[in-house]
């Protein structure tokens, strides 16, 4: 399915993020002027990584396949010109106000919210605040890599009251999380970067949103 797209620059409490919209050729815009559609997907990029990342565009290719709306955001930080972001508070808050904006002024959907790697973190952790509808985790780093003394991020996992779907490498050195009773977990060829078997994880990603947003 073509698709139109455009970027929008959101104010956040960290500096300007900036949201690069992407809608299914025919979709419907309300009275107020935000797109209506079934659904969205809003995705956030890794702590070194862009939006260009495999995964990343694999996945935006199937949800406007769909007939679903994209959103890939990059952080102020990314911006800005940086290549090391702030720490998880500082990207929760830039994240939710551009969520805010989004349900505000540009989309009249349910919201899928998600990323890779760091984006995936964030998304976990405010899924309650952003009012997701499912949330998405591309390489989630469940645990620092070589780092067994350093705490799981899997508490952030478990967190999250809506259904999730983990798109993980087999050989990811940040570990592969469990399967828990809201969130499903797909483990493909490849390590963090996803990159040894894209379609495996698009193929994952079409089977996940199409059971799930109907229910959503």
């Amino acid at each position: 399915m073509s698709s139109s797209g455009t970027s929008v620059d959101v104010t956040t409490p960290q500096g300007v993020a900036r949201a690069h919209v992407l809608l299914p050729e025919g979709a419907s815009t309300g009275p107020d002027g935000r797109a209506v559609l079934p659904g969205a997907l809003v995705l956030g990029h890794g702590a070194g990584g862009g939006i260009d990342a495999p995964d990343l565009v694999a996945v935006s290719a199937v949800a406007l396949d769909l007939g679903l709306g994209v959103v890939l955001v990059e952080q102020p930080y990314r911006v800005a010109g940086k290549r090391i972001g702030p720490r998880g508070a500082a990207l929760d808050t830039a994240w939710e106000a551009v969520v805010a904006h989004l349900r505000a002024h540009v989309l009249d959907a349910p919201l899928v919210t998600g990323g890779r790697s760091a984006g995936a973190r964030t998304a976990c952790r405010t899924a309650a605040a952003t009012g997701s509808a499912a949330v998405l985790c591309l390489a989630f780093p469940t645990q620092p890599a070589g780092r067994p003394d350093l705490p799981s991020r899997l508490p952030e996992l478990d967190a999250v009251a809506v259904p999730t779907l983990v798109v993980q490498g087999a050989t990811d050195p940040f570990g592969v999380p469990p399967a828990a009773p809201h969130r499903e977990v797909e483990v493909v060829a490849g390590d963090h970067a996803l990159k040894k078997d894209v379609p495996a994880v698009a193929a994952a990603v079409r089977d996940w949103l199409g059971r799930t947003l109907p229910r959503a």
